[in-house]
């Protein structure tokens, strides 16, 4: 059984509810059609337009038989998790796109739902993540900046959400944000190429140097795009730690508890990341279906020197222990 763990999807029900029922949340508004919508929260600058292919079931499908891939693991799109909104209003909002996202992914037997929860207050958010596991998804997918560009998730206020992730073991995958605070990534696509790998670098350090992970040690963090530049400032950030005179936490130890995709592009960047992290905290990772993410993701596995261990691990046994996938063993997968 083959899994793609990292994939986003937006239902055509959740767009099509909020376009005919515009009134449902006062802080959200739409603009333009199904086509090309955009949505603005809470007075901030509209998204950019939801990218058809984030709701083609069609197009999907033909994409995973044609990669040879039997689940695809899929959280919603970073752009319309609502960080923004009232907390209240946040919270009916998650709740609404679960809805959607739990309706959608049963029209698709391959796709393994992941919910998105109110980052905007960690009391809500460990509601809505304790109602979203006993409804059948199989973890959260959650952004880097929780209240918006100068948000972060040590922060304080989120302890409700990290104490009841970890109490479920629940498996949180950890996604940048579009936004970054530095004009010098407006040019030249590098939001994108640059933008959320110091997204994601930035976050995490914060989490491992305060010592995030031995206060939750129940929780899986999987971490986008083969862990940003993690993997490869280990030498830094130890060196932080050497230097801190116990002012950090130890970010060694926190690292080991990491889990990783596979969306690196390369065969040497992921053998580095196999000998660093080990082949176990790898899985198979696309960003479907975003022109950055990789079109073919077990290129890069077949391209890299791995035993038969480390590939069974990176392309399935380790998401179906995570993400709680089970494989009939008729090459169809089930939940």
């Amino acid at each position: 059984m083959i899994v793609d763990v990292h994939a986003h999807y937006v239902p055509t029900g959740l767009l099509e509810s909020l376009n005919a029922e515009r009134r449902l949340f006062p802080s959200v508004e739409v603009q333009g059609d199904a086509g090309s919508m955009r949505m603005a929260f809470a007075g901030q600058p509209p998204t950019r337009p939801v990218a058809p292919k984030l709701a083609d079931l069609g197009q999907r499908k033909e994409w995973l038989s044609a990669q040879g891939i039997d689940r695809q693991v899929v959280g919603g799109w970073l752009d319309i998790f609502g960080y923004e909104l009232p907390p209240a209003e946040g919270a009916d909002w998650c709740r609404f796109s679960n809805e959607h996202m739990l309706k959608g992914a049963a029209g698709l037997d391959s796709f393994v739902p992941l919910a998105c929860v109110p980052l905007q207050s960690g009391e809500l958010a460990a509601t809505v993540l304790e109602e979203s596991l006993g409804k059948g998804f199989h973890g959260a997918m959650i952004g880097t900046q929780p209240k918006g560009i100068s948000g972060a998730l040590d922060d304080p206020d989120l302890n409700p959400f990290w104490e009841a992730a970890s109490a479920a073991k629940a498996t949180i995958f950890v996604h940048p944000m579009f936004g970054c605070p530095d004009d010098r990534l407006k040019d030249f696509e590098l939001m994108n190429a640059v933008g959320r790998i110091s997204d994601t670098t930035t976050a995490m350090a914060r989490l491992m140097f305060s010592g995030h992970f031995e206060r939750y040690p129940g929780i899986n963090f999987v971490i986008a795009h083969g862990g940003a530049a993690l993997p490869y400032a280990l030498g830094r950030l130890r060196r932080n730690y050497t230097i801190g005179g116990g002012k950090v936490a130890d970010p060694m130890a926190a690292f080991q508890a990491l889990y990783f995709d596979t969306v690196v592009f390369e065969a040497q960047a992921l053998r580095y990341l196999c000998d660093v992290a080990g082949a176990d905290k790898i899985m198979l990772g696309s960003d479907h279906p975003f022109p950055i993410g990789d079109p073919a993701p077990v290129r890069v596995v077949d391209e890299t020197p791995l035993s038969a261990a480390e590939r069974a691990a990176i392309l399935g046994d380790t998401a179906a222990r995570l993400f709680h996938i089970a494989d009939c063993g008729c090459g169809a997968a089930h939940g």
